[in-house]
């Protein structure tokens, strides 16, 4: 559970942060290092939820979707300073009940 959690915490900081750095670069014309810098940190985004013990791809990846919602949310008030809404935390508990319901709900084999 810990290395789960772990991995998916270091996957949504790949991909935000990833993907923060190519907006940068494209949105606000930055550097094109920060868009190959950008890029490289989501290679690393794609190889990391391989390491996860769950089985089946689908379910991790929509897991790590609901993940993604609050990291998301959490750069972006830091990097707009913009803090996110009622609106916004109540959606993204809802997106964190799917995930556990997703990955931890009771299945027959």
């Amino acid at each position: 559970m810990i290395q789960a959690a772990i991995l998916f915490l270091l996957a949504g900081i790949a991909e935000v942060g990833g993907g923060f750095l190519v907006w940068k670069w494209l949105r606000d014309g930055l550097s094109a290092w920060y868009g190959v810098a950008g890029s490289l940190i989501l290679l690393i985004y794609g190889i990391i939820p391989t390491f996860q013990s769950f089985p089946s791809f689908g379910r991790v990846y929509a897991a790590y979707g609901g993940v993604f919602i609050i990291i998301s949310l959490l750069w972006g008030w830091a990097a707009d300073k913009k803090a996110p809404d009622l609106y916004d935390w109540v959606g993204a508990a809802i997106c964190l009940i799917g995930v556990s319901v997703i990955l931890w709900a009771p299945r027959s084999s």
